[in-house]
């Protein structure tokens, strides 16, 4: 990977957006990349769309402003395919991970891409199973480690869990829960 990757993530506040981002910042980093995690916030409340974004790079990233290319979207709720300009700025290969029941060509239809690859997983329902709430970020992970093949998903497990097992320390149900979230996801996630 030689030239900056761009990630932009689309979600509502308080579904985990912002901490997915910044926990993938924190995990490639681990794994000897240059990173960057950041969010933009309009209004800050809950259930407001709000956008996250990651850069990744084998050498160091000298652009401080946010995504406006990204090769990978992300989609956290699927209220927002209607609504968020999901599309915007991504180039014909680009690709797409959304947390949807729909099938892939399903959204492709209700996005009108004609091209890019596009992923679906029911985040909601895999996260309520091991979690115990709705929270898509962590399956949404799992879901673009398989989509990408950018990172080796070994490396990638195991780094989280040590960013999990800091977090909540005191928790460990929640830290198994999260784990098995990504797992799911990675197995279950659909492309077209």
């Amino acid at each position: 990977m030689a030239k900056v990757l761009e990630i932009r993530w689309h979600g509502r506040g308080g579904q985990g957006a912002k901490t997915a981002a910044l926990m993938l910042a924190e995990v490639v980093a681990e794994m000897g990349k240059y990173v960057q995690g950041f969010p933009e916030y309009g209004p800050e409340r809950m259930g407001a769309p709000i956008l996250a974004f990651n850069r990744i790079s084998d050498e160091k990233i000298h652009i401080h402003s946010n995504v406006v290319n990204p090769e990978i979207v992300i989609v956290l709720d699927a209220t927002l395919l209607g609504k968020a300009k999901i599309t915007q700025g991504v180039g014909e290969d680009g690709i797409y991970i959304i947390n949807t029941t729909k099938t892939p060509s399903e959204v492709r239809e209700l996005l009108g891409l004609d091209d890019g690859k596009l992923f679906t997983v029911d985040a909601n329902q895999i996260s309520l199973e091991t979690i115990g709430r709705v929270i898509p970020n962590t399956p949404l992970m799992g879901a673009f480690v398989k989509a990408t093949n950018l990172l080796p998903f070994d490396e990638f497990f195991d780094k989280v869990r040590g960013q999990l097992s800091k977090k909540f320390k005191s928790k460990p149900e929640v830290i198994e829960g999260n784990l098995e979230a990504i797992k799911r996801a990675y197995q279950e996630v659909k492309s077209e």
